[in-house]
């Protein structure tokens, strides 16, 4: 085999954009042939990646997947949002979301560029589709959800800006109570202001903290005597519980009962309790959470 020189592998760096280390295996793969070289970059999509890698990707899709007793849902970036409605990025979004939903432990963005499909890293495959598509792609954040005696439903709105999952736990898992799920994931979706937690005890204590000062405030500037301040501040927190609680809040389809009453209406036809255990919900753009 011929020698490959530091400025070989430098120059076909250069020339490509591609990582010192891919370059040097490509040279080695192709026999020091610089052209075949950088020839297997591009078959390997890894080509003028790294140049598209700096550019901002504000645009995009979130997808999820159901797979058995579980869900995932990922948020996959691109620059325009013409590349993002395209079938071919949608369908990655959607490949991506179907690998993560289908392996344990794959719930965050980093574990799945890192899992193997077919033989190829999911950071190869984004490369690769780099190259093909043109734009600069970014896998910004996967979730998983997974619910052992139970199901996740979802839900994508607004063609693939926003992306819903819930966990629905059940006696008897059916494809009603899936239905039911999805529903729940839509109210998610379209509820204002949007759900934080499932109930008043996932409510971030910050959270929490900061609305109490906010309502303490608030009252003393209305001139309220001392003696009701604290009165006041415990009722709007209540008020703000009912708002920001998923149990609590009307449902969207039907707003005059609450998920809290969707759920026990339909617990007889599923055979007993349902209770909701967890949501994900992913809007394209929003930065994640802390």
């Amino acid at each position: 085999m011929a020698e490959i020189s530091a400025a070989v592998v430098k120059a076909l760096r250069e020339r490509t954009g591609a990582g010192m280390m891919d370059c040097k295996k490509a040279l080695a793969d192709a026999g020091a042939d610089a052209e075949r070289a950088a020839e297997l970059l591009r078959e390997r999509g890894l080509a003028k990646a790294v140049k598209r890698a700096g550019r901002e990707t504000s645009e995009g899709a979130v997808a999820i997947a159901l797979e058995g007793d579980a869900g995932a849902i990922v948020e996959l970036r691109c620059e325009t949002d013409f590349v993002a409605k395209t079938p071919d990025f949608q369908a990655l979004a959607a490949e991506l979301a179907k690998l993560a939903a289908s392996r344990a432990g794959v719930d965050s963005a980093a574990a799945l560029l890192d899992a193997e499909d077919g033989g190829q890293k999911v950071s190869e495959r984004l490369a690769a589709a780099m190259t093909r598509i043109g734009e600069n792609i970014v896998l910004y954040r996967v979730g998983r959800l997974a619910a052992p005696g139970g199901l996740v439903g979802g839900y994508v709105h607004a063609g693939g800006k926003l992306g819903v999952l819930v966990v629905l736990r059940a006696a008897k898992p059916s494809e009603a109570v899936r239905a039911l799920a999805k529903d729940i994931a839509m109210h998610v979706a379209a509820a204002d202001p949007s759900p934080v937690a499932v109930d008043r005890d996932g409510v971030p204590a910050d959270l929490v903290e900061r609305e109490r000062e906010l309502y303490r405030r608030q009252a003393e500037q209305e001139g309220k005597p001392a003696a009701v301040v604290e009165k006041i501040v415990e009722g709007r927190i209540r008020k703000f519980y009912a708002e920001v609680c998923l149990l609590e809040q009307p449902f969207v389809k039907d707003p005059d009962q609450t998920v809290t009453k969707l759920l026990e209406a339909a617990a007889g036809a599923a055979g007993g309790p349902l209770v909701v255990t967890g949501f994900l919900r992913f809007k394209l753009g929003e930065a994640p959470a802390a």
